[in-house]
């Protein structure tokens, strides 16, 4: 029996494979994973090693990843999160960085070089990225690395938003993003990745993977009727989340931004002019 892999998710190449693939795959050579992680605000996971080539998804701040190649400026890695696979800038990796201890719970927050909003920010980081606190002065958390961060634009690691939908919102009028992952820009499954992760809830990267792995089906008719907030409906290749029984929220390229509008509409155009019909509704707990 042939099983194909997910080369989305699957740490495998002609040329060189993830260890643990060892008896699945055929390679040449197999690496064993190291633990880095992201120093960077974001980073970009590209399909191939050059600047140019096509935006997968993104890694944010603190993030853990398996690095198996290192070369020429980019690492060939797997991200710990989602299971991702691509390359990241080396750059933008650390093995020595320590664990986060918090995540960004606003949209997004500066992170400037002392105590002060008055001084030039360093960075500005997304939300659900992570850092790591040391302590405390006035009305700032100071991180590890000396820089420091609105307290209350931050979260413990363990303390969750109660309502995804609500998180979703927040991201009204955010630029479209093909692979984006951040309140500067995401597509479609990046914005449910970011909301579910925000309120606890792990999930695949990519819309096709969101539909098998996500919530429980919903029956529906060509009427739409009978379903909830938070329901999440997929089309083939697109996902977008319910804000109520009849508005659907979601980044697409039709507006270019993250764009609340009535399902049926939205249902009628892309029906007609992208992605088909509807192919299944998904209910979450």
């Amino acid at each position: 029996m042939t099983v194909i892999l997910d080369r989305r998710i699957t740490a495998f190449r002609p040329d060189l494979a993830a260890s643990h693939l060892r008896g699945q795959v055929k390679a040449p050579a197999f690496a064993e994973p190291q633990p880095m992680r992201v120093v960077a605000a974001s980073a970009p996971l590209r399909r191939e090693p050059r600047p140019d080539a096509a935006l997968d998804t993104e890694a944010l701040a603190g993030e853990l990843v398996q690095v198996y190649e290192r070369y020429e400026g980019w690492a060939w890695v797997q991200l710990a999160g989602d299971g991702y696979v691509g390359y990241l800038p080396d750059d933008c990796l650390r093995a020595d960085a320590p664990a986060p201890t918090h995540r960004v719970s606003a949209l997004r927050t500066f992170v400037y070089p002392g105590p002060s909003i008055k001084l030039p920010p360093l960075t500005v980081l997304s939300l659900n990225a992570a850092v790591t606190v040391a302590g405390e002065t006035g009305d700032f958390a100071v991180l590890s690395d000396g820089g420091h961060v609105f307290l209350k634009h931050l979260a413990a690691l363990d303390r969750f938003e109660p309502d995804y939908v609500g998180v979703a919102e927040r991201f009204l009028g955010v630029p479209y993003l093909w692979g984006g992952k951040t309140s500067l820009g995401l597509d479609c499954s990046g914005l449910t990745q970011l909301a579910l992760a925000a309120a606890g809830i792990a999930a695949p990267r990519d819309s096709d993977m969101q539909e098998a792995g996500l919530g429980a089906a919903v029956a529906f008719d060509e009427s739409l009727s009978g379903l909830k907030r938070g329901d999440l409906v997929f089309w083939k290749g697109h996902v977008g989340i319910l804000t109520a029984p009849d508005t659907l929220l979601h980044a697409n390229g039709h507006t270019m931004d993250v764009h609340r509008e009535p399902l049926r509409e939205a249902r009628d155009r892309i029906r007609d002019k992208s992605f088909g019909a509807i192919t299944s509704i998904k209910r979450l707990g």
